[in-house]
C-alpha cells in the first residue's frame, strides 16, 4: 500500500471515529440536561454547583414524565447563572417533547423578551438541529401560513401544538393552557419585596391566573433569588406541602461538595468577591439574597424585652379597667388573623396584657369567637370593635356589636397607620410601665411585636395598642416625653442623612 492510500484510510477511519463520537454525544444530549448544555454551549464554566442544579432540573424532568406533577423551587445567590440555565432547560425539554405547553414569567417584559430571543438563536442552531431535528420554530418571524407563531411573545413549535409564551409577573395568561410553568425571579427588587401590596398582587396572579391554567399534569419549575420570608416562594412553601425546595446559599462550609471557603461557585463568584458583598450589606439582606434564607428586620418600635412576664396579678392589685380589643379578619385557614387582646390599668397606672385571642377564621367563626370570648371574660371586661374604613366596615362591625348586647361594646373608626397608632403603646413598654401574664401566646405575641411594623403580621400588635389607647391613664406618663423625643431625633437624623446623600 502507498503512502497516499494509508494515508487516505487513516483519514476514512479517524473520519468514522469523529461521526461515531459525534453521535454518540449527540444521543447522550437528548437524554441528559448536562450533556446537552455541554454540547451546546461549550464556553459555560464548570463546578460542582452548576452539576448539582443540573441534576436538580433532570430529575424534574424525570418526575414531569412518570406524571408526578412535580413542583420545584431553586433558590441561589444573584448573578449565579440561573437565568441561562433555565432558557437552556426550556429548550432541552422542547426537544424532548414539542408538544408541551409551557409558560415562561419574570418580573420585567425585557427578561421575558431575553429569553425568548436567546431560545429563537437555540433553535436555529445546527447544533440544536442536529440533537433535536423534530422541533423547530418557523423560518419568518411573522406566522407561516397563518399557522405557526415567531414573534417576541410567543414561538409555536412547526408540526406540534406546543408552545413557549413569555410574559411577566402579574402579566395576562388567561385563555391559555400550560403543561409546565416556568418562574424566573418573580420579585423586581428591595422596594417591590418589602410592600404588601405588591407581595399580595403577586400571591393573586399566582393562585388564580396562573394555577388555573394548568393541565391535569401540570408542573411548576420556580428558580429565584430571595428577598423576602413573605415572598412568592414563601407563600408556596407555607401552603403547599408537596413543593420540593433546593437552596444553595452563597457561603456553606458545612458543605462537603465546596471548596474549603465554602463558596457557591468559585468559577464565576470568588470567596473574595462574595465577602467585599457581605460587608457591605445588611445582615437581613446578606442573608435573603445570598444564603436563600430570609429574615425580616427587627421594627424599631417597640422593646419588648422591657415587658415583665408574671405569673399572676400581683397580691393586693386593684384594676381601674379591663378592655378587649378586636382587630377582625375573615379568611378561614390562611391571610390574616383575628386577634383580640386583653389589656387592663392598675391604680397605678401599669398595664399588664391578660389575654390574647388569635385565629384564621371565617367571618361566621369570627363572630362566635368574639362571642365566646366575652362569655369568658365577663361583662367586667368592656370591648372595643376596630371599625375599618367604609360602608362595609361599619356595617360588619355594627353586626359585631349586635352580637354582644349584653357587654358593652363599642366600634371604633381607624384613622392612620397601624405603626402610628401603636406609638403611644410602644412608649409606655419602653417606660417599663407593662407586664404580662405567662401562658402559651406570648411567644408570638412578643415575636410579632419584634418585628413590628415590618413584619407580615400586625394583628396582635394592632389589637394591643387598640386597647391601651382606649384605657384612661392618670398622671403616670413617665417614659412617654423621652419616647417621642428620641423618635423625632431619628426622624430628623434620617431626613439630614437623606439631604447628605442627594447633595453628594
Amino acid at each position: 500500500m502507498t503512502t497516499a492510500a494509508a494515508q487516505h484510510r487513516a483519514d476514512i477511519i479517524a473520519n468514522r471515529r469523529f461521526e461515531l463520537k459525534k453521535k454518540a454525544r449527540i444521543l447522550e444530549a437528548r437524554e441528559n440536561f448536562s450533556a446537552y448544555r455541554r454540547l451546546i454551549n461549550s464556553k459555560l464554566l464548570d463546578g460542582w454547583f452548576r452539576q448539582a442544579i443540573e441534576a436538580d432540573m433532570q430529575q424534574f424532568w424525570e418526575d414531569f414524565k412518570a406524571g408526578q406533577r412535580p413542583q420545584l423551587i431553586l433558590t441561589t445567590p444573584p448573578q449565579h447563572g440561573k437565568s441561562i440555565l433555565i432558557i437552556d432547560f426550556i429548550s432541552w425539554i422542547a426537544g424532548q417533547d414539542p408538544s408541551l405547553r409551557k409558560i415562561f414569567s419574570s418580573f420585567s417584559e425585557r427578561l421575558g423578551v431575553r429569553a425568548n430571543l436567546r431560545l429563537q438563536r437555540i433553535y436555529d442552531s445546527d447544533r440544536y438541529r442536529e440533537i433535536f431535528p423534530d422541533t423547530a420554530l418557523s423560518g419568518k418571524a411573522e406566522a407561516q401560513d397563518g399557522k405557526y407563531l415567531r414573534n417576541k411573545d410567543v414561538l409555536e413549535y412547526v408540526g406540534h401544538m406546543g408552545y413557549f409564551r413569555n410574559t411577566t409577573v402579574g402579566g395576562p395568561i388567561t385563555g391559555e393552557s400550560l403543561d409546565i410553568c416556568i418562574i424566573d425571579d418573580p420579585v423586581k427588587g428591595r422596594e417591590e419585596a418589602n410592600s404588601p401590596t405588591m407581595r399580595e398582587k403577586v400571591w393573586l396572579w399566582y393562585t388564580d391566573d396562573v394555577l388555573t391554567r394548568f393541565s391535569d399534569n401540570g408542573a411548576l419549575l420556580m428558580i429565584m433569588t430571595r428577598w423576602h420570608t413573605d415572598d412568592l416562594a414563601g407563600r408556596i412553601i407555607e401552603t403547599d406541602e408537596e413543593v420540593v425546595v433546593k437552596a444553595y446559599p452563597a457561603i456553606d462550609e458545612t458543605d462537603t461538595r465546596r471548596v474549603s471557603d465554602g463558596s457557591l461557585f468559585p468559577e464565576l463568584k470568588s470567596y473574595g468577591f462574595l465577602m467585599s458583598r457581605r460587608r457591605q450589606m445588611r445582615i437581613t439582606s446578606w442573608q435573603s439574597l445570598y444564603q436563600c434564607t430570609p429574615i425580616i428586620d427587627e421594627g424599631d418600635m417597640f422593646r419588648p424585652d422591657n415587658i415583665r412576664i408574671i405569673d399572676t396579678l400581683p397580691s393586693g392589685t386593684r384594676i381601674k379597667q379591663r378592655i378587649r380589643y378586636w382587630d377582625k379578619a375573615g379568611t378561614d385557614g390562611g391571610g390574616a388573623y383575628t386577634a383580640g387582646t386583653q389589656l387592663l390599668l392598675t391604680d397605678e397606672d401599669t398595664v399588664i396584657i391578660v389575654d390574647v385571642v388569635r385565629d384564621q377564621v371565617s367571618a361566621g367563626r369570627r363572630e362566635k369567637l368574639i362571642k365566646q370570648t366575652a362569655e369568658i371574660d365577663g361583662t367586667v371586661v368592656h370591648i372595643w370593635i376596630e371599625q375599618e374604613p367604609g360602608s362595609g366596615g361599619k356595617e360588619s362591625a355594627e353586626n359585631t356589636i349586635k352580637n354582644l348586647i349584653g357587654y358593652t361594646a363599642k366600634a371604633e373608626p381607624v384613622t392612620g397607620s397601624k405603626a402610628t397608632r401603636a406609638e403611644p403603646f410602644a412608649a409606655y413598654v419602653e417606660a417599663g410601665n407593662v407586664s404580662m401574664l405567662k401562658a402559651p401566646w406570648n411567644k408570638p405575641f412578643l415575636d410579632e411585636m419584634r418585628l413590628f411594623p415590618n413584619g407580615k403580621f400586625k394583628d396582635q400588635i394592632d389589637a394591643a395598642s387598640g386597647a391601651f389607647n382606649k384605657l384612661t391613664l392618670g398622671k403616670r406618663t413617665d417614659g412617654l416625653i423621652e419616647w417621642y423625643e428620641r423618635k423625632a431625633a431619628q426622624r430628623e437624623a434620617q431626613k439630614e442623612a437623606a439631604r447628605n446623600g442627594a447633595a453628594a
